[in-house]
């Protein structure tokens, strides 16, 4: 609220939830309806959002917050593991990927995640989705490693190995990407600057990060000359003869009538 303060933003609700949204899409007494709703929320407003979808533009629908994390040997056990149980601290659906290339490193990891865990405040939460929703994803090598990120698109992904800049060309698929061992996925979520309203359950393979496009329409713009119509008339009228759409193809026939007539 702050930010949007000292950003000039001089219409703001202290409202949040499902029924914020539904305040936002269909306004109430106090609350003019908007355009568009962007930004994350509880499944409750993922679920808000998906109904008034259509009318009211949306950015797009969050699930549970997921990481992956590639690592070569060169990579702490200890780092990968606690960036992992970051993500698993959020919630007990959120999802966890180790892509690496060892299966005995793998192992220390998880033995860094039990070590960490002893200290965790919040160990339940972050025990129930490491189990149910955390997987190891051992690869031969490189080329197979980026493979399974572009398969599991997922909504954060971390780097971290030696080469990270020169695997980054590689990734078609992902919401966020953290390149090296001293780029946490927390710097994200709190400083890093980029908007870290991300696509999650494999939706980055065809969506992309809250951005100012998301706050830009585009409309297209056509004009004919006399002659570009001349030009297209038989076209357009042939094929709106074979649809059967008579007034359609009458519209461009008695334009080019009169172009036409007035040439002779």
């Amino acid at each position: 609220l702050y930010a949007c303060s000292i950003a000039g933003v001089t219409e703001i609700y202290t409202v949040g939830g499902a029924q914020a949204v539904a305040a936002l899409a269909y306004g109430t007494a106090s609350i003019a309806p908007v355009a568009k709703i962007t930004g994350p929320g509880n499944a409750y407003v993922a679920a808000a959002k998906k109904i008034v979808s259509g009318d009211v533009g949306i950015d797009m629908i969050a699930g549970p917050s997921e990481v992956c994390v590639v690592a070569d040997s060169a990579a702490a056990p200890s780092l990968v593991a606690i960036d992992l149980m970051a993500q698993a601290e959020h919630d007990p659906l959120a999802t966890c990927y180790l892509v690496t290339f060892d299966e005995a490193y793998a192992d220390a990891v998880e033995a860094a995640i039990d070590e960490h865990m002893k200290s965790s405040t919040r160990a339940e939460i972050t025990a129930a989705s490491l189990e149910n929703r955390g997987l190891a994803v051992v690869c031969p090598d490189r080329a197979a490693a980026i493979q399974a990120v572009n398969v599991i698109a997922p909504e954060h992904l971390e780097l971290h190995v030696a080469d990270a800049m020169e695997l980054l060309g590689q990734v078609r698929n992902a919401g966020a990407i953290f390149l090296g061992a001293w780029t946490p996925e927390a710097v994200g979520d709190y400083v890093a600057g980029p908007n870290h309203t991300l696509p999650t359950g494999g939706t980055a393979r065809y969506a992309s990060p809250l951005s100012v496009d998301e706050f830009v329409k585009k409309s297209s713009v056509i004009q004919y000359s006399p002659q570009s119509l001349r030009n297209d008339a038989d076209a357009v009228i042939a094929i709106a003869t074979h649809e059967g759409l008579w007034a359609h193809a009458k519209s461009v026939e008695l334009r080019r009538d009169l172009l036409e007539k007035g040439r002779n």
